[in-house]
């Protein structure tokens, strides 16, 4: 309450105090945000466990400690922050005046703040400090999150979102930094300093050329007839997504219009997530429908996810895994085209999460490049890209969206690897817990399950804990995530399935895939069997019915 100069949430505490919420007050007090697979993210209110303004400064103070500590030239490298468009009237929070606190922070110690004047996608941030050379940079957004919540995401000075040791170290130093510095809350540093930038323009710029290199048929894209409709779900994509089609060659898209422009209520979607399917595109696909447009794209709120639909007889909704075959086919295929000789496909690197398709495994077998998983979260691949082009190799990693030439893209989906994404809601972690030390103990202590309703499983991968059976030494090969639960099983039949705990949301998603053997052509009897195999591993590993689950497929 000392430290806090917002009227709004101080409001809130002393209500609760003047109630007696003493729960409420323990939840709200007692804890503090941790990074998870997207920085820290929370409800928007008042207390150490929700992002408010009295969080941010505590968080950048030790995000300063931290990067005074790594960095040398602190001083002339500096810091980027951006933001979105969320807002909350009751907590007096905004992406907006969250930015400029983190931004005050900085510059009252005469660090460099490149800070945007508007708020900008995602992307532009980690793009920003590759572009600078800044030491970090920060994104106030809580992406596809409902309304409620907010975050901070931080990027290293790779581009990529900051892993272990980085996130432990400057949560250590936050704890150290909690009381705020005079000058922390003086806002009016971000229009006075002569250190704070704003590069919208020359980052936007330089964003929108250096698509080009992704650009492969300008000429064709001029001259197709297709339609498209886009939906920027009350968020940021709108302008950006315009310039994006015509730095193309497209004619821009046609754009929903009751959530082309910011709102902080996301007032027409129940959630503000495309890949939540036709559920939250309903808008969009009848306006392409009244527009005859075959092709549906949704960014969410702060621009860094997709979905696609394309209407044939039937309105098709891609998946992730359908759209990475694609994007990852059509870079392989133009990298071939500039590159003929079949050595240098063997510099080529495709990198995918380890709950994610493992259809580019096998394009990689079949065209001679490597292939790699990572954890899931993007910083993982961030991580590893950074890795790999050092040592010279080159590496997809689609930082964007592109168009294609086609008649239809399904038809280019191409060999079976059938597979299904869905997700149970639960606001109890010890509940959560319970789900996933049960699975460890299954038949005793330490010991897994040996089936899943009427199917073998061969192997089980754990990396909460390290454990792998399908290693000599039983221990993973990918790194241990302690702050999470993800395990992996492999059946007899060769679906592959895991469970893992969202790093942003209350939510056990579980993910299933059938990689037929080569041949197999019987497509139903496919699905059959991995519908099967999905209902047991709802039904019997997480028991939603006995854990009070509410159950959302995607």
């Amino acid at each position: 309450m000392a430290w806090d100069k917002n009227p709004q949430t101080r409001k809130q505490l002393e209500s609760l105090v003047r109630e007696g919420r003493v729960v409420e007050l323990r939840r709200r007090l007692c804890s503090r945000m941790t990074f998870g697979t997207a920085g820290l993210r929370a409800e928007m209110g008042a207390g150490f466990a929700c992002i408010n303004n009295l969080t941010i400064i505590q968080s950048t103070q030790g995000m300063y400690k931290y990067l005074a500590k790594c960095f040398p030239d602190l001083k002339t490298r500096g810091l980027v922050v951006g933001f979105d468009t969320r807002a909350q009237t009751s907590s007096g929070c905004s992406s907006e005046r969250l930015a400029r606190l983190t931004a005050a922070v900085m510059l009252c110690k005469d660090i460099p703040v490149y800070l945007f004047s508007t708020y900008v996608p995602t992307p532009f941030v980690p793009y920003a400090v590759m572009k600078y050379g800044a030491a970090a940079g920060v994104m106030i957004t809580a992406s596809h999150n409902r309304k409620e919540d907010n975050g901070y995401k931080v990027y290293w000075h790779n581009g990529a979102q900051i892993s272990s040791p980085h996130d432990k170290e400057i949560l250590r130093c936050i704890e150290e930094s909690t009381e705020p510095w005079p000058e922390s809350w003086n806002e009016d540093l971000v229009e006075s300093s002569s250190l704070r930038r704003d590069p919208l323009e020359d980052i936007c710029c330089c964003y929108m050329e250096e698509l080009n290199t992704i650009c492969f048929h300008r000429e064709l894209n001029a001259k197709s007839p297709l339609k498209f409709v886009h939906s920027s779900f009350h968020g940021v994509g709108h302008n950006y997504v315009q310039r994006a089609f015509q730095q193309f060659g497209f004619p821009p898209p046609i754009p929903v219009p009751e959530q082309k422009d910011p709102d902080p209520d996301f007032s027409t979607v129940s959630c503000p997530n495309p890949e939540e399917g036709e559920s939250v595109l309903e808008l969009s696909l009848r306006l392409a429908e009244r527009e005859e447009a075959r092709i549906v794209v949704a960014t969410d709120p702060d621009a860094d996810r997709l979905a696609v639909a394309e209407q044939n007889d039937n309105w098709k909704v891609f998946t992730g895994n359908e759209l990475a075959a694609l994007l990852g086919w059509w870079m392989l295929f133009n990298w071939k085209e500039a590159h003929p000789d079949p050595a240098d496909t063997e510099r080529v690197y495709m990198l995918a999460t380890t709950v994610s398709s493992k259809i580019l495994k096998a394009f990689a077998r079949m065209e001679g490049f490597h292939f790699e998983e990572t954890l899931p979260g993007f910083k993982w691949i961030g991580n590893r890209i950074h890795e790999l082009t050092k040592t010279g190799k080159e590496g997809f990693c689609v930082g964007t969206w592109f168009l294609i030439r086609m008649e239809s893209v399904q038809q280019l989906l191409y060999g079976y690897h059938i597979s299904r994404t869905a997700y149970v809601l639960c606001n109890d972690p010890p509940t959560i817990h319970r789900i996933f030390s049960r699975l460890r103990n299954f038949g005793g202590p330490g010991v897994y399950p040996e089936l899943c309703g009427d199917y073998c499983i061969t192997h089980i991968r754990d990396v909460t804990t390290g454990y792998d059976s399908s290693q000599p030494d039983e221990k993973c090969v990918l790194p241990l995530s302690k702050n999470s639960q993800m395990v992996t099983f492999t059946f007899q039949n060769g679906i592959v399935a895991t469970l893992r705990t969202s790093g942003t949301e209350p939510k056990i998603k579980y993910y299933t895939e059938f990689c037929a053997a080569p041949g197999e052509r019987d497509l139903s009897s496919l699905e059959k069997e991995l519908r099967k195999v999905t209902t047991a591993l709802l039904e019997e590993f997480l028991e939603p019915d006995k854990n009070n689950l509410l159950r959302r497929s995607v």
